[in-house]
């Protein structure tokens, strides 16, 4: 018996991601990369011929995570981050069209905590949040063993919340590092390694910033577990004590004393949690 297999994208700010999973392990993976100036017509053609050149007679249903609010029946997408002229796509309805298979839609951060949820290990929480550290900020919630959408899959959109200048996320994705640093968190992690003095100063810096976000999300939903992921994630030991210095100054210590901040493990997991969609709606 010929195994089935599904499709999981991941479209971000910069780059789409595809995996082929089946029996909840990763195949293949493939991406391409965004252009920013692409009409929306363009990006579509490219997430097409990406999809079109991983696909097989085994793949029966495709899961997508989006950095939008979506409304996840009829499967169009709103406002998209970072993707010109994404304002509403019918997503969907165009997938299924020219694949003729079934499609399956949500916000890309909700996507990575389902995944990180289903998939990593010993994460099974109550009241789990999931954080990607990427172009932007995003957060996806489980409660009671279920991921939380809210109105249009627009539950845990911290990054949008205001902060100082401008927005949360302009502080705690990779704007910041490009704003004042002129350089990305890649580049940075790379001179951090070698010890250099300002790329160190700049990860303490996002380190108190997203400190910040961390206590607002504390004082919202309580979580005893919090898993990052994302592009930024992986700067991790640069960043992580002066977060931790920053979450001293949360009012109710005794609430965070066995909370769990740690970095996701698990290879693919916002792949693995689109995917994961379709066989939520088997």
């Amino acid at each position: 018996m010929v195994e089935e297999e599904y499709i999981g994208i991941d479209i971000g700010g910069t780059t789409i991601n595809l995996g082929v999973i089946q029996n909840n392990i990763i195949k293949k993976e493939d991406a391409v990369l965004v252009n920013k100036d692409a009409t929306k017509e363009e990006t579509l053609q490219s997430l097409y011929q990406l999809i079109r050149e991983n696909l097989t007679n085994r793949v029966v249903a495709i899961g997508v995570g989006v950095p939008a609010v979506v409304d996840p029946i009829k499967g169009i997408v709103y406002d998209v981050q970072n993707i010109k002229d994404w304002n509403e796509v019918a997503l969907k309805m165009l997938l299924e069209i020219e694949f003729s298979l079934p499609i399956f839609i949500n916000n890309d951060a909700n996507c990575f905590a389902l995944g990180e949820f289903m998939y990593g290990k010993n994460n099974r929480s109550n009241q789990f949040i999931g954080l990607s550290l990427g172009t932007g900020l995003g957060m996806g919630i489980v409660i009671n063993n279920a991921l939380y959408n809210g109105v249009l899959c627009g539950a845990g959109e911290i990054g949008m919340l205001t902060y100082k200048d401008s927005i949360v996320e302009h502080y705690t994705g990779s704007f910041f590092f490009t704003k004042y640093y002129h350089a990305t968190a890649k580049q940075l992690a790379t001179l951090a390694e070698k010890g250099d003095k300002m790329a160190l100063k700049a990860f303490d810096e996002y380190g108190e910033h997203l400190a910040e976000a961390i206590k607002s999300i504390l004082y919202m939903f309580a979580p005893d577990k919090i898993i990052l992921g994302g592009s930024i994630s992986k700067a991790y030991p640069f960043f992580k004590a002066s977060m931790l210095e920053g979450l001293k100054s949360f009012a109710y210590q005794k609430q965070i004393e066995n909370l769990i901040i740690d970095v996701s493990k698990t290879k693919g997991a916002a792949l693995l949690g689109a995917a994961s969609l379709c066989l939520q709606n088997k």
